[in-house]
């Protein structure tokens, strides 16, 4: 039988859980993808091999000796050609795209799959002659352990529109990732972001999404903390992309609602695996930096480059650099913020 030619090379530099879903559903499809991250990481997989999952019941295993694993960019030694699908998060992008550009020839196609809306230009400072494609990932994976990761929501993939695009997107489709093309990713990444502000709220919470959007206190927080951001993109001239269910302005009205109602109104939105928590939350939970700067900080630079403040953005950035070094009073050792004292502390 002949050997399956390969189209198209892919290098997963950040091998966390989104890293490792979208290059285990390219993997499992027969792409040819390595994986790039910490020895915390590839160790696991090295020896137990990856299982990728997800809520729509798809469940795959590679075995750790036909998984391509390395833990850097320079030890791939295949890496020419090939496009890098950068996952790491907000912090790490510029010591990433540093390497990118020590390892890779200039040309190199990078897709920034990260939250926020400041990597594509941190990319393109620290490695000026690759060609940086935005990206935006809607949905939610958690590490059910150390090899094995599961998509817990839904959604499409968004990549701004290229010729290199429009060449891997019907690979990442059939792959079982969907994918959309866009000439504007501008509006789908504050669209995102105005999602992934409930990241540290459910950090702060402790709890699983599904059970911390079933608390009025928290959703009442997450709803001031988007009308924020609104008002502020409205002033600056952004119209966010609907990458949800429900349009960005019409979402903080829903969240406010009573309980009884936004449960019969928001079925859509609550579909997720019980166990889904978010990104920020993990970070937490295992001592890392957090996104927030990339997160609640966006907020707060674009209220000062109009200006102007973000007072409930900054104060949710104030909590969560608080609770990191252990001196946020109002917790209790080991346990999370309920609804009423988050909803105190941000809107005093």
């Amino acid at each position: 039988m002949a050997e399956r030619q390969i189209a198209m090379k892919f290098v997963v530099l950040g091998a966390g859980a989104i890293g490792c879903y979208i290059g285990g559903r390219l993997a499992h499809a027969g792409e040819h993808v390595t994986f790039v991250g910490r020895p915390r990481v590839i160790d696991p997989l090295a020896m137990h091999g990856l299982t990728v999952s997800d809520l729509d019941g798809f469940s795959s295993h590679q075995e750790g000796a036909i998984l391509r694993l390395a833990t850097s960019l320079l030890e791939v030694a295949d890496r020419d050609g090939a496009v890098i699908l950068l996952c790491v998060k907000g912090g790490a992008t510029v010591a990433a795209a540093q390497e990118i550009a020590q390892a890779c020839p200039p040309g190199t196609t990078v897709v920034s799959l990260q939250n926020g809306v400041d990597n594509v230009a941190r990319i393109g400072a620290a490695a000026p002659q690759m060609k940086v494609l935005a990206g935006m990932v809607p949905y939610n994976v958690v590490m059910r352990s150390a090899h094995h990761v599961h998509r817990a929501t839904s959604g499409s993939l968004y990549i701004e529109q290229s010729a290199a695009s429009e060449q891997f997107a019907p690979i990442f489709k059939a792959a079982g990732l969907p994918t959309e093309l866009s000439t504007n990713m501008h509006p789908v990444q504050w669209g995102k972001l105005l999602l992934n502000l409930n990241n540290p709220v459910n950090a702060l919470s402790d709890m699983p999404l599904q059970a911390q959007l079933s608390d009025r206190n928290f959703r009442r927080v997450l709803a001031g903390l988007q009308t924020e951001a609104l008002a502020l993109l409205t002033k600056a001239g952004i119209a966010p992309a609907k990458v949800a269910a429900v349009s960005p302005r019409v979402l903080p009205h829903l969240l406010r609602l009573p309980n009884w109602l936004f449960t019969r109104l928001a079925a859509r939105m609550l579909r997720m695996d019980a166990s889904a928590r978010s990104s920020m939350w993990d970070d937490l939970h295992h001592g890392r930096v957090t996104e927030i700067d990339d997160l609640c900080g966006a907020v707060v630079r674009l209220a000062h480059a109009q200006g102007t403040s973000a007072p409930l953005n900054q104060r949710m950035c104030s909590l969560i650099v608080r609770h990191q070094a252990g001196t946020a009073a109002t917790y209790a050792a080991g346990r999370g913020m309920s609804g009423r004292q988050l909803r105190l502390a941000i809107f005093k």
